[in-house]
């Protein structure tokens, strides 16, 4: 298959906020261009956007995965609704035995939860040591290979290279949307991991960023006038700022990881389409929510570029190398894209492949108005990312 790139480039603005703290609960930060910038972390916005999917129901919970250490509990609750009279030690048992087998991972309680629990009480479930990433079609199959499997699970797999195969195989086949996209390690058996089709870059300000700290009071409802002091006091550290958004997307590495497709009645290119126009969309609108309910710091892209390319994957992070620097009547938007449609056009000429490349922009307000002329015009979000996956598609149809 071709190679298949598309490159997802946005100007957003986030008022007084923090989206993404440190350790000592400030706004991440980064040096760029020699000044300190703003930073939101790609695992961020790479969860903000996989939470979008189901949150906004861009993907059916069938054609995504859960990532978690409590795989035990999940999986023991799919087996329980296959056979309700399986009483669920049973089923738990089932669990650690058939997830061994298909990814070599050891499922065990915890030791600090095993000895918290008080004499008497039901022990606690086993988990996994690490989050682990399975598809609703992965964890469905697993549960009915642990039916399948009987009472002597372990007599199943003992000595019995076809059934070991066989779950190996469940864990890696039938890969959920954003697995692959997103990708999955799985530390005990390096051959089932899933090189992921998204790469998300930190996002930065395309400007110099200095935290600020909010001093703030609670006031005790009880209190009496003979007691005016406050209830709580604190601070909490913020900054606002125009950020620079970039992710690449591989589509035929995503082709590759979603194999034969989610569903049995569509050809490959539909779900790499559904796949792509979901990925797009979230990435797009999704948000990071830490201590949204402080700042509420709901905003969308002022602009979003989209490229589609068979070369390389190009960011434009280096139209901000010299942080922009805003007057008082125009705030950071307008140079912003002013650098943008300046790169774009000198980077596309030296390094880029007209022929082949495809341009989508959607923008808001006047200030991003000069980059009315870098590609093709969307009028709103549904109709960029309608756009983008009919290219895609067409693409895919094209013979190799």
């Amino acid at each position: 298959m071709t190679r298949i790139y598309i490159d997802v480039h946005a100007l957003q603005t986030v008022p007084p906020s923090n989206l993404n703290r440190d350790d000592t609960g400030a706004p991440k930060s980064a040096v760029y261009g020699g000044v300190p910038r703003a930073r939101v972390s790609s695992q961020a916005w790479k969860r903000a956007t996989r939470a979008y999917f189901s949150d906004e129901h861009l993907l059916e919970p069938s054609e995504l995965g859960v990532r978690t250490k409590k795989v035990a509990e999940v999986l023991a609750d799919r087996i329980t609704a296959l056979d309700p009279a399986l009483e669920r030690p049973d089923a738990l048992q089932r669990v650690a035995v058939v997830i061994e087998n298909a990814t070599g991972s050891k499922i065990e309680v915890p030791k600090r939860s095993a000895d918290a629990a008080k004499d008497g009480e039901e022990q606690p479930a086993p988990q996994s040591k690490y989050l682990m990433f399975l598809s609703a079609r992965q964890l469905d199959n697993l549960a009915a290979l642990a039916i399948e499997g009987g009472q002597d699970i372990k007599g199943y797999f003992k000595d019995n290279k076809a059934n070991k195969a066989r779950a190996k195989e469940i864990a890696d086949t039938r890969h959920s949307v954003d697995i692959a996209l997103f990708g999955r390690m799985v530390a005990d058996s390096a051959d089932i991991n899933v090189d992921a089709a998204v790469q998300v870059a930190h996002a930065i300000s395309v400007h110099r960023v200095e935290n600020e700290s909010d001093y703030y009071t609670a006031v005790d409802d009880h209190n009496t006038d003979a007691e005016p002091g406050a209830g709580m006091i604190g601070t909490i550290d913020f900054n606002s700022a125009t950020l620079y958004r970039y992710a690449a997307l591989g589509v035929h590495q995503l082709a590759d990881n979603l194999g034969q497709g989610l569903r049995e009645d569509e050809p490959l290119t539909t779900p790499v389409r559904r796949a792509v126009e979901a990925f797009v969309h979230g990435f797009v609108a999704s948000l990071p929510t830490g201590k949204i309910n402080t700042f509420g710091h709901h905003t969308l892209p002022d602009a979003v570029i989209v490229k589609l390319r068979t070369t390389r994957p190009v960011s434009f992070v280096a139209a901000f190398e010299e942080p922009v620097r805003a007057d008082h009547q125009s705030g950071h938007v307008k140079e912003a894209s002013a650098r943008l449609a300046e790169y774009i056009p000198d980077i596309e000429r030296a390094y880029g492949d007209e022929e082949s490349t495809l341009t989508w922009v959607l923008r808001v307000g006047p200030n991003t108005e000069k980059l009315s002329g870098i590609g093709e015009e969307a009028t709103n979000l549904t109709s960029l990312v309608s756009r983008v996956g009919q290219a895609v598609a067409e693409h895919l149809d094209k013979p190799a």
